[in-house]
């Protein structure tokens, strides 16, 4: 189903209340209660309409996107069969080094990813040599969060998808051209990171992890968004899924490190 169609349509009464209250939880950082809006939403289209609506509310520029469930392990957990994304706002992407504030979240976690920047407009004609020559990559912390309570690893796949993909910030390191840092796109495969809080290290991760490549996540956001009418604009950004299952955001310094010349993140939290 195209975007232009699914915007003509006009959302539910269920799924506008559901749009509101995500705003309202979004603007207030009280978080509400999956089982109050049980059977609200039960299509993939239809949590997408009110991801959509959700943005709209937000009234600022979207900069970029992230997926999720990239990975057999995390799709299992919310009992899906293939990624999805969701929409973030300019604002929420952040360079490294940068302080979270207990203000700025609910119940964030951190995840090791890969970010993307578009170079020029993408096609979902694009075979992965040549997202390879049109972006530029970056190491990145994304700041999963979500405006339910005690969701993770417990929401559900279509609430997932209306909130956002549980968006919060993405903090990334260093860009360099894709094709410039890396010889082929199969080396993308063969990144690994680690990741420190407060100086201990907490785990390993592996790019792999990401569809097997994360450029096999970029090609499928770019795929499925210009699939609803609304392609990838050079510009934009996209944390492409996490190397590793997430560690909770807690108070104190994080660092995550990668190997292939990538480069480094470092936040701070403050809770």
């Amino acid at each position: 189903m195209s975007e232009q169609v699914l915007s003509k349509q006009t959302l539910s009464e269920k799924e506008a209340k559901l749009a509101k209250d995500l705003f309202n939880a979004y603007t207030t950082h009280k978080p509400l209660t999956e089982a109050d809006y049980d059977g609200f939403v039960d299509t993939e289209e239809a949590a997408y309409r009110v991801q959509r609506q959700l943005t709209e509310d937000k009234n600022e520029a979207v900069g970029g996107y992230k997926v999720s469930l990239t990975s057999k392990q995390t799709q299992d957990m919310f009992d899906s069969d293939s990624p999805l994304y969701g929409a973030q706002l300019k604002s929420h992407f952040v360079k490294s080094p940068h302080t979270v504030e207990a203000s700025e979240v609910m119940e964030p976690l951190a995840e090791v990813e890969m970010m993307f920047t578009a170079k020029e407009d993408l096609s979902a004609n694009d075979s992965l040599e040549d997202l390879f020559h049109k972006t530029t990559v970056a190491p990145a912390v994304e700041v999963p969060d979500s405006r339910f309570s005690d969701w993770f690893p417990s929401l559900s796949k279509y609430m997932v998808m209306s909130d956002a993909a549980v968006g919060g910030y993405v903090v990334y390191g260093e860009e360099a051209d894709t094709d410039k840092l890396f010889e082929t796109t199969d080396d993308l495969a063969h990144v690994t990171c680690e990741l420190f809080h407060d100086g201990k290290k907490l785990k390993d991760g592996a790019s792999s992890e990401v569809l097997g490549n994360p450029l096999n996540s970029l090609q499928w956001l770019v795929k499925k968004l210009e699939d609803q009418g609304m392609p990838l604009k050079a510009g934009q950004r996209v944390s492409s899924g996490t190397f590793l299952l997430p560690e909770s955001l807690t108070k104190g310094d994080w660092k995550a490190t990668f190997d292939k010349g990538m480069g480094a993140v470092y936040l701070h939290v403050n809770r």
